[in-house]
C-alpha cells in the first residue's frame, strides 16, 4: 500500500501521517513542492520516534511519482467525487493520493481520473476534514479490507500480569 501527498503544506499534519504509514507498513511518497523543509522540528514531533521504521520516498514533481509508481492503481481522495471510499475494492499495491491541505488535489488531475476519485462522506456545511484525518481513515479501510498484511499478530488486549483490558 502506498500514500502518495502532493504537495503537503502543514508538518504536523505529514509527520502524523508518516507516524501512520510506520506503524501500518505503508510506503510514504511526498511530492515537491513541501510546505516546510524535511528537518521541521513538528514535523519530526509529531512523526515521534518512528521515522526510522518509515519507509519514504521524495519525488520532484508528480509525474516523477507517477513513473515510480508505474503499474499501481491510483486512487484519488477529494470531496469532490461521487463514489465514498468504502465502495471500492482496495488492493496490497494501491496509491491513496491525497491533495495539499489549501487546496486538494488540483481540478485537472480529478477530470483525468473522474472513475478513481473517492470521497469521505460528510455533511454539505463541512468544506472538508483535516488532511491526516483523511488518510487515517481510507488507509485504514483499505489495509482492514487486505486483511492487515505484515501487522503484528499479537494479543495486546491484556496488561501484562493482569487482567484488566485495554
Amino acid at each position: 500500500m502506498h500514500i502518495l501527498l502532493l504537495e503537503p503544506e502543514i508538518p504536523g499534519n505529514t509527520g502524523n501521517i508518516a507516524r501512520l504509514c510506520a506503524a501500518e507498513n505503508v510506503k510514504l511518497h511526498l511530492v515537491k513542492p513541501l510546505g516546510f523543509s524535511l528537518e521541521d522540528r513538528y514535523l519530526k514531533r509529531a512523526g515521534l520516534d518512528y521515522w526510522n521504521l518509515l519507509d519514504v520516498q521524495i519525488h520532484e514533481d508528480y509525474q516523477e511519482a507517477c513513473k515510480h509508481l508505474a503499474g499501481h492503481h491510483f486512487y484519488f481522495n477529494t470531496t469532490k467525487a461521487n463514489k465514498v471510499y468504502t465502495e471500492v475494492s482496495f488492493t496490497n499495491d494501491d496509491v491513496l493520493v491525497f491533495g495539499k491541505e489549501s487546496v486538494g488535489l488540483p481540478e485537472e488531475l480529478l477530470m483525468a481520473h473522474e472513475a478513481d476519485c473517492i470521497r469521505i462522506p460528510m455533511i454539505m456545511e463541512a468544506r472538508s476534514l483535516n488532511l491526516s484525518n483523511a488518510v487515517a481513515i481510507v488507509t485504514m479501510e483499505a489495509l482492514r479490507q487486505i486483511g492487515f498484511p505484515k501487522l503484528a499478530e499479537k494479543d495486546y488486549r491484556l496488561f501484562k500480569g493482569g487482567n484488566k483490558t485495554i
